[in-house]
């Protein structure tokens, strides 16, 4: 029960990492605020929210487009209506492009920074906005884990956007971290390899495996469970002195 009683917000929770967060953290204690576009299971099977009740009643399924301020400000602002204080905030959603330079066209482009890159953002501010206001526990006031991707450090083949927004994402988690640690606000990331999580598509095209399985010093490819639990350190009070760090999750491939 490392989050006991702490109110958690996961955003892009109906799926994959973020669904695994949403439901490690519910067994964990946290009041989760789970937050998506769609409660609609990319992977299929049941919606999020059934599975957290079932463990939590306490939990919430709030569906919200976090590229929009307005939506973004309602999810906060209802999670410590609930609640009464916010806890973690754990930045997930996110979007792939799936083109390379020469083929990414501007909308394709805005669409994958306004989830990835703006929508972090604006959940970031208006989380760290609460946040200040809030007393200090056990030396924090509140945390935020983004999930990036080992793709923010070296390059994402023929997702041009995606490896933009993911590097982006691991300087906010800096520059937050660097800006608000005086406030007792901690920020880290995590940092995932390639992840099977059920998804199809691109992603699991046997070229696309080979790629990542050739790349992968470990004999196996990660788990949703990997990142979760990597989170759920990040997310507790386990994790003392520690901010700005971007934590590799990812079998050894940045190693290699």
């Amino acid at each position: 029960m490392r989050l006991a009683n702490k109110t958690v917000i996961v955003t892009g929770a109906s799926s994959g990492i973020g669904r695994a967060i949403a439901l490690l953290f519910c067994r964990e204690g946290a009041n989760v605020v789970a937050v998506d576009i769609t409660p609609d299971v990319v992977e299929g099977g049941e919606p999020v929210i059934g599975s957290l009740t079932a463990i939590n009643p306490q939990a919430v399924f709030l569906q919200a487009d976090i590229s929009r301020a307005d939506d973004v400000e309602h999810v906060v602002a209802d999670s410590i209506a609930r609640f009464g204080r916010l806890d973690v905030l754990v930045n997930n959603a996110a979007i792939h492009g799936a083109t390379p330079l020469l083929e990414t066209d501007e909308e394709s482009w805005d669409r994958v920074m306004a989830v990835n890159l703006k929508g972090a953002y604006l959940c970031s501010q208006a989380a760290i906005r609460r946040m200040l206001q809030q007393p200090i526990e056990n030396d924090v006031r509140g945390r935020i884990v983004n999930i990036s991707s080992q793709h923010g450090m070296v390059s994402a083949p023929g997702d041009f956007a995606y490896g933009v927004s993911k590097a982006g994402l691991v300087y906010m988690t800096k520059q937050i971290a660097a800006d608000y640690a005086a406030d007792h606000i901690i920020c880290n990331a995590v940092a995932p390899g390639k992840i099977l999580t059920g998804k199809s598509g691109r992603a699991v095209a046997p070229d696309m495996l080979d790629y990542s399985r050739r790349r992968t010093p470990m004999p196996r490819l990660g788990t949703p469970a990997d990142v979760a639990n990597a989170a759920l350190f990040l997310a507790s009070d386990e994790a003392t002195y520690i901010t700005g760090h971007n934590l590799l999750v990812d079998g050894g491939w940045m190693a290699a």
